[in-house]
């Protein structure tokens, strides 16, 4: 059977802000779905120890107040989070994340931020993975569809009920089924292995990468550099 029609784990975050290395977790879900069917499900809510900016509230609806009240302390949260990560890796289950280099590396800079393992002690050394990231495979795949490529978006091109976007279970569910959908729509995705599909969007991403820089700098941005690391980057080392 393709991976498609086994076990994944869509994994999602909404957050304070947009920038992996300083935005800090407010909600997240990981959402276990077999054959099609969700057979588990797990949700947080943080207390990140920031103030939300309003405009991130606007998104997905927490303030600071309320997540002050009802959430759990941040440093809770983000072990737990990576703990069952790890898990899942360990146990060679696919983690679907939309635009996974976001949510792991801001995953990633918590860990650091709190003093906590990395995902790599985590697993003893063994790669990350494997991640299934349908936006980097359908840029991939269906390279030169015009319009938006969110998850809004993308999921409307697969046919995907996405009823409450930037709430963390229901687009963690959702980049799961785009995952499906998109195995569904092109064979050679569906023929692959985790690991081998794992390995082409280390590449994908790194030629879309290329490609955007290049044409940034075409159009009057000639500093512009666009990080060709995925799916995780690690947060720098602290000088000192």
């Amino acid at each position: 059977m393709s991976w498609h029609g086994e076990t994944l784990v869509g994994f999602d975050l909404e957050t304070t802000g947009t920038e992996p290395s300083e935005a800090r977790i407010v909600t997240a879900a990981l959402v276990e779905v077999r054959a099609g069917e969700v057979v588990g499900r797990r949700e947080w809510l943080a207390d990140p120890g920031v103030l939300i900016p309003a405009q991130a509230s606007a998104i997905h609806g927490i303030s600071t107040e309320r997540a002050a009240a009802e959430g759990r302390p941040a440093r809770e949260v983000v072990d737990e989070l990576a703990a069952l990560l790890a898990g899942y890796w360990l146990r060679g289950v696919p983690v679907v994340a939309y635009n996974a280099a976001f949510d792991l590396s801001l995953l990633a800079a918590e860990l650091h931020r709190h003093g906590l393992p990395g995902m790599a002690e985590r697993l003893g050394g063994a790669p990350i993975g494997p991640v299934v990231d349908p936006y980097t495979i359908d840029r991939a795949v269906d390279r030169y569809r015009r319009g938006k490529r969110n998850l809004e978006a993308v999921c409307a091109e697969y046919g995907v009920a996405l009823d409450a976007a930037h709430q963390a279970a229901a687009d963690a569910l959702a980049a799961v089924l785009v995952a499906r959908a998109i195995a569904g729509r092109h064979p050679a995705v569906a023929a692959l292995t985790p690991v081998e599909l794992h390995e082409r969007q280390v590449r994908w991403y790194a030629e879309w990468a290329a490609d955007f820089q290049r044409f940034l700098r075409r159009k009057g941005s000639p500093d512009a550099v666009i990080d060709p690391v995925w799916p995780l980057r690690e947060p720098a080392p602290v000088a000192g």
